[in-house]
């Protein structure tokens, strides 16, 4: 099994096959308009003025902005009760299914490892039998680590520009896609940057993917 640092996993055992790493939350799962019905739920809103959270929740009652320890707070409710709240993306389990027919696929999801128990739950009742790991480091070694000297294609697709650059810098080989479901939020989201490719879906980010495994998955 292979140890990716500061995370927690499933068995990864990868084959000679081109690989995919993938991130979860907007990409595969949604998060942005779950997130805001448990946040009215709860008696706040989320007001999309800018790409981020903090400065944009704010209580319903009152009108006030909500303080950083109070979103967290309410981060970390969420993702106790996630699998009450997300739901797929439209067409992603066909394109993953699809594409696991030529490649490994491995979801790596930037949530605390103390949620990743419910998080696979939630995964394998929507069809999302892939192994999955949980980390808040970095991606980018994260990836590279999975990868290591192999030599066989290897895909990253994340919402968070931060991201895509961290494994641009570690595996610099890699297909960048940037990929975010919420249309309001990713109007809003900064470019990520040189090296990347934005899809604007999954069926473009599946042609994406085939075309840099041609000719391995021809």
């Amino acid at each position: 099994m292979m140890l990716i640092p500061d995370a927690e996993h499933d068995d990864l055992m990868l084959t000679d096959r081109p690989l995919v790493v993938c991130d979860i939350d907007e990409v595969v799962l949604e998060f942005v308009t779950p997130f805001q019905a448990f946040l009215v739920d709860n008696g706040f809103e989320l007001r999309p003025t800018s790409f981020r959270l903090n400065g944009n929740v704010f209580s319903l009652e009152d009108g006030v902005e909500t303080g950083k320890d109070k979103v967290a707070a309410l981060l970390e409710a969420f993702f106790t009760s996630q699998d009450q709240w997300q739901t797929p993306v439209t067409a992603a389990a066909d394109s993953l299914a699809r594409l696991a027919e030529h490649a490994d696929v491995v979801f790596l999801t930037a949530m605390p490892p103390r949620h990743r128990a419910v998080r696979r739950r939630l995964l394998s009742q929507h069809g999302f039998d892939y192994p999955m790991i949980a980390t808040e480091a970095a991606k980018g070694p994260a990836v590279m680590a999975l990868h290591g000297a192999r030599t066989q294609p290897v895909v990253f697709v994340d919402d968070i520009f931060t991201n895509l650059q961290s494994v641009r810098e570690h595996v610099p080989d890699t297909l960048l896609l940037n990929l975010m479901a919420n249309d309001t939020f990713r109007a809003m989201a900064p470019h990520p940057g040189d090296g990347v490719d934005i899809a604007d879906d999954w069926a473009h980010a599946e042609a994406l993917i085939r075309a840099h495994f041609t000719p391995a998955a021809a």
